[in-house]
């Protein structure tokens, strides 16, 4: 068949030296990235605090960095002026008051963030939500009311009264 090859006979010119076989391959120690990988629940700056997965807080917290929690956390956080994440493994009951808040695992208190709330696919919520912006992926469970806030210069302007505005019944 034309699949099947016979073997050629090699012609004095075309015979190649025996050589010495070639050196057993060495088991080489494999290659460590030397940059580890970073997910999504893993700090992302060097100014972000990690509460493990084994820590268990309960009180006040209040800082001046980001916070990433792993752990469980029961009582108060403040931190106006930076981002909370509560982890895919992270549980906290009780307030969280932050410039931004972002919900992978367990909430249960109300929420309330100058900028943003997300609340991902794994996020569970029961609780209250203030913030100028608020967004619940598809999968999320919330339970509780949305307070969506306004800057307060557009809230003035439509507080004034219209130049022309004409009374009913005039």
């Amino acid at each position: 068949m034309w699949w099947e090859k016979k073997p050629r006979s090699l012609t004095p010119q075309q015979a190649q030296p025996l050589s010495a076989p070639p050196a057993t391959p060495k088991m080489e120690k494999p290659m460590i990235e030397a940059m580890p990988r970073v997910s999504d629940a893993l700090p992302s700056s060097p100014n972000q605090t990690l509460l493990g997965q084994s820590v268990v807080l309960r009180g006040d917290l209040s800082g001046k960095e980001d916070l990433l929690i792993e752990g469980h956390f029961e009582g108060t956080i403040n931190l106006q002026e930076h981002c909370v994440t509560v982890g895919p493994h992270g549980q906290v009951k009780g307030e969280i008051h932050a410039r931004q808040v972002i919900v992978q695992g367990t909430m249960n208190g109300n929420v309330t963030a100058r900028e943003k709330i997300e609340i991902r696919k794994a996020g569970e919520v029961v609780g209250d939500l203030v913030a100028a912006g608020i967004a619940i992926e598809d999968g999320a469970y919330f339970k509780g009311s949305i307070d969506v806030l306004r800057e307060s210069s557009k809230d003035a302007s439509r507080s004034l009264p219209l130049p022309n505005a004409v009374k009913a019944g005039a």
